[in-house]
């Protein structure tokens, strides 16, 4: 049985789009270095980043890519209030694929970021031990309020086959 169905094939190419209501602001990346254990002093003294090049504070990199900061979407029943595309199969595993991330500036406090998320593609695969497999590979880019890219982030979601139901 093919976990890739037409009503998900149809999905591909499918776009959601989420502004943020206000700039990124510079608590948000000193919060957010603070929480990932990151000390780096970028995020917190605007002398030393005007020192290094930059208009001010910055964040780190991967910040932009939590949408939950600007999605504006309730949270789920495990807390998430981020994008998601509400896939689920029924009898399979999700598991992360990861992510490849490609920044193309320092987001800045003042940064409005526009997130866009396509899904790129679905292919199915079999395990090593046979299972069906779904890897669906969806792609987000982010702008700021003046259109400039500020980073794009390839994510792979896996499905795996359970097996056939009892």
């Amino acid at each position: 049985m093919s976990l890739l169905t037409d009503e998900l094939r149809a999905l591909i190419g499918s776009t959601k789009t989420y502004t943020a209501p206000e700039p990124l602001g510079a608590a948000a990346g000193r919060y957010f270095a603070f929480a990932i254990g990151d000390d780096n002093p970028l995020y917190v003294d605007a002398e030393y980043a005007r020192a290094h090049g930059l208009a001010g504070v910055t964040a780190p990199p991967t910040l932009i890519c939590e949408t939950n900061q600007y999605a504006n979407v309730a949270m789920d029943a495990e807390g998430y209030a981020g994008h998601t595309w509400g896939l689920e199969l029924p009898n399979t595993r999700k598991v992360r694929g990861g992510n490849s991330y490609e920044f193309h500036r320092r987001i800045r406090p003042e940064d409005v970021v526009t997130a866009t998320w396509e899904i790129a593609d679905m292919t199915e695969k079999k395990t090593g031990g046979g299972a069906d497999m779904l890897i669906v590979t969806s792609r987000a880019t982010y702008r700021n309020q003046d259109g400039e890219p500020l980073a794009t982030n390839e994510e792979t979601i896996i499905f795996v086959s359970l097996g056939e139901p009892a």
